[in-house]
């Protein structure tokens, strides 16, 4: 049972956003963590707010690909299709690491062996619907091969899902633009496939999640493509960059948080590689846009000083009162946070109810920020670019509060906690 199943008292009122020019949607790669992605979209499709693009990598680019793929009425379920079809059942050891008695001290210690067996059913059986081992795994690294030949794992059961899930007619001639990132594995380029410019197809969204040596290359029009989270996991910068003279709100949706614990052991050094690798840079990005802010003041500083009647008639001087004017970009981040279960294989560990708890962890985050509304003002533009994040928040008021990090602020808690929290 999903948590919007569950807790329908809890869903909140649809809302009606600012006029913004473009309302995007960032998806991260993540394998295995990208359900958290598909529990923030169904708080979006609560409250009536629909993207008009949508920009993703790996996992991202997949449900991507089922979001575009569907009418608005339809994607939730398409998305709980799309994640029941490629999430394993619990089998007999399963059942069994879920009822190890919960010790003092070790209340998770059933929860981390269902998690990790999960984990190591995926590396040896695969899953049903995305991927599975290859036949003859032992020869595949041998000889002259073309590159999609090359891998651990065949991924041609991802095509017959995705065509399940997705109507691709929809997805190239609906009203959402889509772009996903790949890398050309000959030159090692970032590109993006976009519906913009070309006809999307299954094969589009594979390559985008085609990560080495796991995963096979993908052969589109003669070249060879890798998951784009090779060079860039967030996408971000896809819509940032067409952002000038529009004001945009993006909701970003990571899987990988750049702050975490100080390792202790190999496993967890692992585990935080990786945060970090794939983790977005939001920061360097907001730097980027606060410096393109302080250069567009500056111009129109400086235009102020031109007679009108000039700036209307030089082609160069008009372009420069379009960057002084510049633009209003207001980013929701939506961070997935580590589960204390969870390991340095929480990437491709497909178990359902782990699967679960992702998508709960997605749509509790977003409800929360929705429960923000100041927060999708339009900002002026002589701020330019601000970002909001439900988790900061949450540690910023706590730290002012002198309450824990990770308690819920009293703007945040709904009666029932508010409650709970007076006995």
């Amino acid at each position: 049972m999903y948590p919007s199943q569950r807790n329908k008292l809890q869903q909140p009122h649809r809302i009606k956003l600012p006029a913004y020019d473009e309302i995007g949607l960032v998806l991260q790669g993540g394998g295995a963590l990208g359900s958290y992605q598909a529990g923030v979209y169904e708080g979006m499709a609560e409250v009536g707010v629909e993207p008009t693009r949508i920009s993703g990598v790996s996992i991202g680019a997949l449900n991507t690909a089922i979001i575009a793929g569907n009418a608005p009425a339809d994607r939730v379920e398409a998305l709980r299709g799309f994640w029941n079809t490629i999430s394993q059942p619990a089998d007999f050891f399963s059942h069994v690491g879920a009822r190890i008695p919960a010790w003092p001290g070790l209340e998770d210690m059933g929860r981390r062996w269902s998690s990790a067996w999960a984990a190591t059913r995926t590396l040896v059986e695969g899953q049903d619907g995305f991927f599975s081992p290859r036949t003859h795994m032992s020869l595949a690294g041998l000889g002259r091969k073309r590159p999609d030949q090359v891998s651990y794992y065949d991924t041609s059961a991802l095509r017959e899902t995705l065509l399940r899930y997705a109507n691709f007619d929809r997805i190239n001639d609906g009203n959402i633009r889509v772009s996903v990132g790949a890398v050309n594995v000959r030159t090692g380029n970032l590109v993006y496939f976009d519906n913009s410019t070309m006809r999307l197809a299954p094969e589009h969204f594979i390559a985008s999640g085609a990560l080495p040596p796991g995963f096979p290359a993908v052969e589109i029009d003669g070249e060879f493509y890798w998951d784009g989270g090779l060079v860039s996991n967030t996408p971000l910068t896809e819509i940032i960059k067409e952002s000038q003279h529009k004001d945009t709100l993006v909701f970003q949706i990571d899987l990988w948080s750049s702050r975490g614990k100080l390792p202790g052991d190999f496993l967890d050094v692992s585990e935080r590689t990786k945060d970090i690798q794939y983790s977005s840079r939001t920061r360097a990005i907001t730097a980027f846009m606060s410096q393109n802010q302080k250069h567009a003041q500056m111009i129109k500083a400086l235009l102020e000083h031109i007679p009108e009647k000039v700036r209307l008639a030089h082609p160069l001087l008009r372009e420069a009162q379009k960057t002084a004017d510049g633009s209003a970009v207001n980013v929701v981040h939506l961070i997935y946070k580590n589960k204390s279960f969870e390991g340095h294989y929480k990437d491709y560990e497909f178990s359902k109810d782990t699967m679960r708890e992702h998508w709960a962890s997605g749509l509790e985050d977003i409800r929360r920020s929705f429960g923000h509304p100041e927060w999708f003002d339009i900002p002026s533009r002589e701020i330019g670019f601000v970002t909001r994040d439900v988790h900061r928040y949450r540690q910023e008021v706590n730290e002012i509060a002198g309450l824990g990090k990770d308690a819920l602020p009293p703007s945040e808690r709904s009666p029932e906690e508010e409650l709970s929290g007076a006995r």
